[in-house]
């Protein structure tokens, strides 16, 4: 029986390696199955499976770029997936195909959120235009990422011309999520001890609009108030490379209240950026940036990797913490290897 399971993955994958054309070709023309696969393909860790998935991203690449990507971001309980229902519906009735693509570096710990959003999006899922995938877990988040912004190619290659980055508000996750997507959304609640005090400072510069979410019931009073707090606290942020100004907004994604709004935003920033040049400007900034990142994790990973930098290491670090030599003469050994 062990043998058994020894073999059937080297099988798999010998047959895959034989059908990277065709598994493209089923991509793109729109078989969600090939899809999946094509995005496993570039999530695993397994050294065989790499050679399939540069393959497959090389076919995609002449045909990525041409969707629009928008980032999203807000705490646990913002109400990110019935935002993200609301908007996509209305997206697809607009005659948009939408791919929701998650990262969630925290779900190694609480097995959570994320992968419970194919339940909560249950119209969403249903729909034949729209694709839905929570990114595993990694150790660090710049590996998560990577392969997200990998499956973003993969999506545009698919034909889904509206690609959705959803991100836990915790952590690095929204730098790297801002680093992979054109518009920026920050998702707030009012009166839940999630306003001005609880928001950092430099999550709020990196949004392009702040929508203040669940404005419904006994709730949109608070609302109102909460948008006039953050419409004032915009106002003293530096003004951004492409010249939009934030905007608040206030929305109910449960009763499907405000997100015509929303939707109009992201449209007339669209037609702002596009006019001015700063959507490709920002593009090719994206572009270098992940250029740039992959060639550090390399180096990094490869310098760890090494054995002898491996043999060295535990010892400099008995000697950093036993003050026998100083973390930067340990480090300049280590490098000097």
């Amino acid at each position: 029986m062990a043998t058994h399971s020894h073999i059937n993955p080297n099988l798999k994958r010998k047959k895959e390696a034989v059908n990277v054309e065709r598994l493209f070709n089923e991509l793109q023309s729109g078989q969600v199955s090939a899809l999946s696969r094509a995005i496993t393909l570039v999530e695993s860790k397994a050294s065989g499976d790499s050679a399939f998935a540069k393959a497959v991203l090389q076919q995609a690449l002449p045909y990525s770029g041409k969707s629009f990507r928008l980032g999203i971001t807000g705490v646990p309980g913002v109400g990110k997936s019935t935002f993200i229902e609301s908007l996509g519906r209305q997206l697809i009735e607009r005659g948009k195909k939408v791919a929701v693509l998650a990262i969630d570096p925290s779900s190694n710990i609480s097995r959570g959120s994320i992968l419970g959003d194919k339940t909560r999006m249950e119209e969403l899922v249903k729909s034949d235009q729209a694709f839905i995938r929570p990114s595993p877990a990694g150790t660090t988040l710049g590996g998560v990422a990577r392969k997200t912004r990998e499956a973003i190619i993969l999506c545009e290659a698919a034909g889904y011309d509206f690609i959705i980055v959803e991100t836990v508000g915790v952590g690095q996750s929204e730098t790297a999520v801002h680093s992979m997507t054109d518009f920026f959304l920050l998702l707030k609640l009012a009166g839940a001890g999630d306003d001005l005090q609880g928001i950092k400072r430099g999550i709020m510069e990196m949004a392009d609009s702040i929508i203040i979410n669940k404005a419904d019931g006994d709730n949109q009073l608070a609302a109102k108030h909460a948008r006039s707090e953050f419409k004032n606290a915009v106002h003293l942020m530096p003004d951004k490379d492409h010249g939009w100004p934030t905007q608040v907004l206030t929305c109910s994604g449960l009763n499907n209240i405000g997100i015509t709004e929303v939707i109009e935003e992201i449209e007339n920033y669209t037609t702002h950026s596009k006019a001015n040049k700063s959507f490709t400007k920002k593009r090719h900034s994206q572009e270098l940036y992940w250029f740039h990142q992959t060639v550090e994790d390399a180096i990094k990973t490869n310098f760890y990797n090494r054995p002898e930098v491996i043999a060295k290491l535990a010892v400099l670090e008995k000697e950093v913490l036993g003050k026998v030599k100083s973390p930067f003469d340990a480090a300049s050994e280590l490098l000097g290897l």
